[in-house]
């Protein structure tokens, strides 16, 4: 799922390569899409894009006092394209075609159709449900002390970060390089932090989310990848030599995806070989 640094970026390229442009028509052949009717989808037509901009991990095109809040869920992208998509294309779930013959394009790979939209009179868009219940952004983080009472919970850190209502914008991915960063095993509890373990965490988001950021300034270009080059160090790579201490960094092993650390540095040195046994470290 697209996190913070990869719909940072997404925002940035398209406000840039949008900005000004007129809407031909828009339309959503994914029948689950739209989840707002009023104002209706065919209300951007003759409208002007003026800028796009990110909530967490959901991008936000506005068209002066209307805006389009797009979540994409798992599977879904948003891109755009020098021409126009097929209405029998079974990706395509929303369609911003533009005057100029480009088309703003939310895609979504597999069958699911879990991704979304609402179309939002823009002075309502902090108070949508999904928006205004988002904690503080993750990048900038928030100030250390209300990052602090934030984690100060009994919950596994893992969990804790990726919950968009404590912190907006990060996922597995990135969770994985900020506790490895900090030093901190994934299966401790905020609540049992040390003010020192904070300041890691603290320092960690800023260096890991805005060391992303300034590597996809460098790498991605205004044609925005289906899949961006992570730049990460620890998430996936079990079996793989830490890059700091050489160990082999180890994985707990979901249904569906993977949470890696590096034992020697986050977990006394201890492995867990599957979530069942994850009560042992904390």
């Amino acid at each position: 799922m697209p996190e913070l640094p990869e719909v940072e970026i997404a925002a940035r390229r398209l406000g840039t390569a949008l900005a000004g442009a007129e809407v031909e028509s828009a339309l959503a052949p994914g029948v689950v899409t739209m989840r707002t009717f009023a104002p209706p989808l065919d209300a951007l037509a003759g409208r002007a894009v003026t800028g796009v901009r990110r909530a967490g991990k959901m991008p936000i095109v506005e068209f002066g006092d209307l805006s389009l809040l797009v979540h994409m869920m798992s599977a879904g992208r948003l891109g755009l394209f020098p021409d126009r998509a097929s209405l029998r294309d079974r990706r395509s779930r929303l369609l911003v075609r533009l005057a100029d013959g480009r088309e703003l394009r939310l895609r979504e790979f597999g069958t699911q159709q879990r991704a979304w939209a609402k179309l939002l009179r823009s002075v309502e868009v902090d108070a949508e449900e999904s928006v205004a219940t988002l904690g503080p952004e993750a990048w900038p983080p928030p100030p250390l002390e209300e990052l602090a009472a934030l984690l100060d919970q009994p919950r596994h850190l893992h969990p804790l970060l990726r919950d968009q209502r404590v912190i907006a914008g990060i996922g597995r991915s990135w969770v994985d390089e900020i506790l490895w960063t900090a030093r901190q095993s994934p299966f401790r509890t905020g609540a049992d932090l040390a003010p020192d373990d904070v300041a890691a965490l603290h320092s960690a988001c800023d260096e890991v989310l805005g060391g992303a950021l300034e590597h996809y300034e460098r790498v991605v270009a205004e044609a925005l990848p289906d899949k961006a080059p992570m730049p990460l160090k620890v998430h996936a790579r079990q079996g793989q030599p830490c890059r700091r201490c050489g160990a082999t960094l180890a994985a707990i092993h979901y249904k569906d995806r993977t949470t890696t650390y590096c034992p020697a540095e986050q977990t006394g040195g201890r492995v867990l070989a599957d979530r069942r046994l994850s009560r042992l470290l904390r």
